[in-house]
């Protein structure tokens, strides 16, 4: 079979690829490779499939289903390895083998066309959320995972360098990062977290009804993981004409329902909207970025 990457992973990773980077280049060859050497029979490349990784659905030497994830070093696919290992299945896709080969996953296989999304919204934040709260625990001994800070720090730096670039969102930005700098100074817990959390990031499962995939992990505070579900089927708040009252209302449903404090998710709320509207805007994604830029200026 002819692994061929998905369009959606290939305009993802072309945005931020280093200069040089031929990761894409030798995939086909990568999961040859991956295949032979697991035994196994390849069923499909999942598309449209994510923006970091090749997923692809196998069978193992005895039958069982199960996906073969390849990923690039920069989407940190040992860290994903490490928390996943960690969490043990628990809210979490499980992993189907110990040994490790750089960059490439062998996982159990969920329904990986039918994500929480699928269900009306307040059923689907419902559902998000306690998937969520499952994976908040202590981070291992054994593996040094990038801390909140460490990862907004990066961040912030490219965000300040927008700003001076493009001046129009340059008040916005220095909300954002005056809110970083407040939020940084007394964190609350040190917990482990999933990173990247949203509604298609919670899949149905056989052993449980929902599980988490696709971590990014990040040890810090819980606010910072739950803020990214906040703003969650942002092109329907934006249509709305409350769409900005419903925002409020999201975030203090979500912080009482998971016990964070509201003002701390508020302030993740908007750095990460902030930030993820400010690097729309930098590779080439305008309405991605009017979109986030209009929902952050809601909080």
């Amino acid at each position: 079979m002819v692994f061929e990457p998905p369009k959606r992973l290939v305009r993802a990773l072309g945005e931020t690829a280093p200069d040089g980077d031929d990761w894409l280049e030798k995939l086909p060859g990568t999961a040859q490779r991956a295949v032979a050497l697991r035994e196994l029979t390849v069923e499909r490349v999942q598309v449209p499939g994510g923006r970091s990784s090749l997923v692809v659905l196998v069978r193992a030497a005895d039958g069982t289903p199960a996906v073969l994830k390849l990923a690039p070093g920069r989407a940190r696919p040992e860290a994903e390895r490490a928390a996943l290992a960690h969490w043990a299945g628990r809210g979490a896709v499980q992993l189907l083998e110990t040994t490790s080969t750089e960059g490439v996953l062998l996982l159990e296989r969920l329904h990986p066309d039918v994500s929480v999304r699928s269900l009306p919204e307040a059923k689907a934040l419902l559902e998000a959320a306690g998937t969520l709260r499952r994976l908040w625990v202590e981070p291992p001994a054994g593996f040094s995972f990038e801390t909140v800070a460490e990862r907004t720090g990066r961040q912030a730096e490219a965000m300040r360098a927008r700003a001076q670039a493009a001046p129009e969102v340059a008040p916005l930005v220095d909300v954002a990062l005056a809110a970083r700098e407040e939020l940084l100074a007394a964190p609350p817990e040190h917990r482990l977290l999933h990173g990247t959390f949203r509604q298609s990031k919670v899949l149905a499962g056989e052993r449980m009804p929902w599980l988490a995939v696709g971590p990014d992990p990040v040890v810090g505070e819980c606010a910072f993981d739950l803020a990214r579900l906040v703003r969650d089927r942002v092109e329907d708040l934006i249509a709305q004409p409350s769409g900005a009252a419903t925002t409020r209302r999201r975030v203090k449903r979500l912080a009482e329902s998971l016990d964070v404090d509201q003002e701390r998710l508020r302030g993740w709320t908007l750095f990460r909207a902030v930030e993820s509207g400010v690097r729309a805007g930098r590779v080439g994604r305008p309405r991605d970025a009017e979109l986030l830029l209009e929902f952050a200026s809601w909080l």
